[in-house]
C-alpha cells in the first residue's frame, strides 16, 4: 500500500478501489439515525400544536409559533454547524447537534407552560440544524459511481422517521398526551451520543487538512472491514495533485510529510474560516451563481414540504370549518388528523422510489425540475376542491413529488461545493431554507385557518413554480462527477 516509486492516490480513486461494503453500511446506518431524529422532530409538530393549542387554549398565532421558532432555531444551528464541521471537523458537528438536539428535546416534554416550551423547542431546532453534516459526512465515505442511488438511500431513513412518528403519535398522543410523544420523540438523537466514539472522521475532511496519516488509517480499516485492497502508492488530496502539476516540481512532493504540507496548502483550506469569511467564498465569482440559485431550490423545497405536512392536518377540517357551522367532536379531529398525516406519510415511499430511478439516469437537474411542476400541478386543484377524500389524494401526490424534490436537492447540494466549504454550503441553504419553514405556518397555514385558502394555495403554487425555473439555471450537472476539494478545482 505504500509507494512503490512516485504512485500516489486520492481519496476518490481510494474509494472506488474499496467500494461500498459493510465499512459504509455503518456508516450509513449512524447517519441515517440522525436523519430519522431530525424527521421525527420536525414531523411530530403537526400533532403537538393542536394539542398544546387546546389544552393551553392558545390563538392560531401561539400555535404556529411553536412550529416556526423551531425553524428559526434550524436556520441557526445549520449556518452555525456547517462552519463549525468546515473547520473543526465532521464528527465535532454533530456530537454537538446530537447534544443540544436530545437534552433541549427531552427537557421541552417537561415545559410547564408556553413561553418554556418555545424557548426549549427553539434549541431543539438549533441542534437539528446539524443535519445536513450528517448528510455530507455520509457523501465523503460513497464511492462516486453510486453516489447518487445512495444518497437516495440515505434519504429513505427521513421517510422511515416521518412515519414511525405519525405511527407512535397515533398510539401515544390519544393516550398519553405530548409530553409523552415529545420525550419519546428524542431517543434516536441520545442513540447517536451512545455510539459516538465509535464513527470516524471524514478521510476526505482529513486528507484536504493534510492529515493524511489519520486519513489514512481510516482508508486501511476500512479496505479491511470492505476485504479489499487500497490502490499501491502515497495517499494526497486532489487539490495536492493540481497544485503539483500547476507549479512542475524537480521531484515529487507528497503530502504525506507534514512540514511540506503545510507550506503548500491551499489557502482555502489552511486556515479556520468564520462566518463572514465562509459567506464570502460561498458567494466567490465560481459559486454565487449555483449558491444564489440553491438559496431559491432551498427555500421553496422547505416551504412546499412542510407546508403540505402541515396543510394535511388543516385543509379538510378547514374547510368543514368555513363551509359549516357544524364542528364535529375533537376526538373525531384527531383520529382524522392522525389518519391522513399517516397516509400522506407514505407518499415519500413512492418519492423516494421515483428519485433513486431519475437521479442517476436522467441526472440531478431534470430530476429535481420535474417533481417540482408535477407538485404543482397536484396542489393547484385544492385551489377549487372541498371533498376530503379528494384533499387526501392531491396532498398525497404533491407530497410524493415535493419529497422527490428534496431527496434529489440533498443529492445534489453537497456535490456541487468543494470540500473546504461543502458543509458550511449546505449548512447555508439549509438555513435559507428554514425560513420557509418559518414563514409557512406564519403566512400560508395562517391563510387557510382563516377561510383564505385560495390565496394560501395560490402562494404554494407560486413559489414552487419559481423554485422549478431556478433548478433549470443551475450551471452544473454533478451526475457522475468527482468531488472536487477546494473553489480553486472549479472550473
Amino acid at each position: 500500500m505504500m509507494a512503490e516509486g512516485g504512485s500516489t492516490f486520492t481519496v476518490d480513486e481510494a474509494l472506488a478501489s474499496t467500494g461500498f461494503g459493510k465499512y459504509q453500511f455503518l456508516v450509513l446506518g449512524y447517519s441515517g439515525m440522525g436523519w430519522i431524529s431530525e424527521a421525527m422532530e420536525v414531523m411530530l409538530l403537526s400533532f403537538v400544536g393542536p394539542s398544546v393549542q387546546s389544552e393551553w387554549k392558545l390563538s392560531s398565532h401561539e400555535e404556529s409559533m411553536i412550529t416556526s421558532v423551531v425553524f428559526a432555531g434550524m436556520l441557526l444551528g445549520a449556518y452555525s454547524w456547517g462552519i463549525v464541521s468546515d473547520n473543526y471537523g465532521r464528527r465535532m458537528g454533530f456530537l454537538f447537534t446530537a447534544l443540544v438536539t436530545s437534552i433541549a428535546g427531552l427537557l421541552s416534554s417537561f415545559s410547564p407552560n408556553y413561553i418554556t416550551l418555545v424557548i426549549i423547542r427553539f434549541l431543539v431546532g438549533v441542534g437539528l440544524g446539524g443535519g445536513p453534516v450528517l448528510a455530507s459526512w455520509f457523501l465523503e465515505f460513497v464511492p462516486a459511481p453510486s453516489r447518487g442511488t445512495w444518497m437516495v438511500i440515505f434519504q429513505c431513513f427521513w421517510t422511515v422517521g416521518t412515519i414511525f412518528e405519525a405511527s407512535i403519535a397515533w398510539v401515544i398522543m390519544p393516550r398519553l398526551g405530548w409530553r409523552w410523544l415529545l420525550a419519546l420523540s428524542s431517543v434516536p438523537s441520545f442513540l447517536l451520543l451512545l455510539f459516538y466514539n465509535f464513527v470516524p472522521e471524514s478521510p476526505r475532511y482529513l486528507c484536504m487538512r493534510g492529515k493524511t496519516t489519520d486519513a489514512m488509517n481510516i482508508l486501511v480499516n476500512m479496505a479491511e472491514m470492505n476485504k479489499k485492497t487500497l490502490p499501491s502508492g502515497i495517499l494526497v488530496s486532489d487539490n495536492k495533485m493540481e497544485l503539483d502539476e500547476n507549479s512542475v516540481p524537480s521531484e515529487n512532493t507528497h503530502l504525506i510529510t507534514i512540514g511540506k504540507t503545510d507550506a503548500i496548502i491551499d489557502d482555502d483550506m489552511d486556515s479556520k474560516i468564520g462566518g463572514i469569511s465562509a459567506l464570502y467564498r460561498l458567494l466567490s465569482p465560481k459559486l454565487i451563481t449555483s449558491t444564489l440559485l440553491l438559496w431559491i431550490v432551498f427555500f421553496g423545497n422547505s416551504f412546499a414540504y412542510y407546508g403540505i405536512v402541515l396543510l394535511t392536518s388543516k385543509l379538510s377540517d378547514n374547510d368543514r370549518r368555513c363551509v359549516s357551522d357544524d364542528l364535529l367532536s375533537m376526538q373525531s379531529e384527531n383520529d382524522n388528523l392522525y389518519r391522513d398525516v399517516f397516509i400522506t406519510s407514505f407518499a415519500e415511499v413512492p418519492g423516494l422510489i421515483l428519485s433513486a430511478i431519475a437521479v442517476d439516469r436522467v441526472g440531478r437537474k431534470l430530476s429535481m425540475s420535474s417533481m417540482l411542476f408535477a407538485s404543482c400541478i397536484f396542489i393547484f386543484p385544492l385551489i377549487f376542491i372541498q371533498s376530503e377524500l379528494l384533499t387526501t389524494i392531491l396532498l398525497f401526490g404533491a407530497r410524493l413529488f415535493i419529497s422527490g424534490s428534496f431527496v434529489v436537492v440533498y443529492v445534489y447540494a453537497p456535490e456541487m461545493y468543494p470540500t473546504s466549504v461543502r458543509t458550511t454550503g449546505v449548512g447555508t441553504a439549509s438555513s435559507v431554507g428554514r425560513i420557509g419553514g418559518i414563514i409557512c405556518p406564519l403566512v400560508a397555514v395562517a391563510l387557510v385557518q382563516s377561510c383564505h385558502q385560495i390565496i394560501a394555495l395560490v402562494l404554494f403554487e407560486f413559489i414552487i413554480f419559481i423554485s422549478g425555473v431556478a433548478v433549470t439555471f443551475f450551471p452544473l450537472e454533478t451526475n457522475g462527477r468527482s468531488l472536487n476539494d477546494s473553489v480553486r478545482e472549479l472550473k
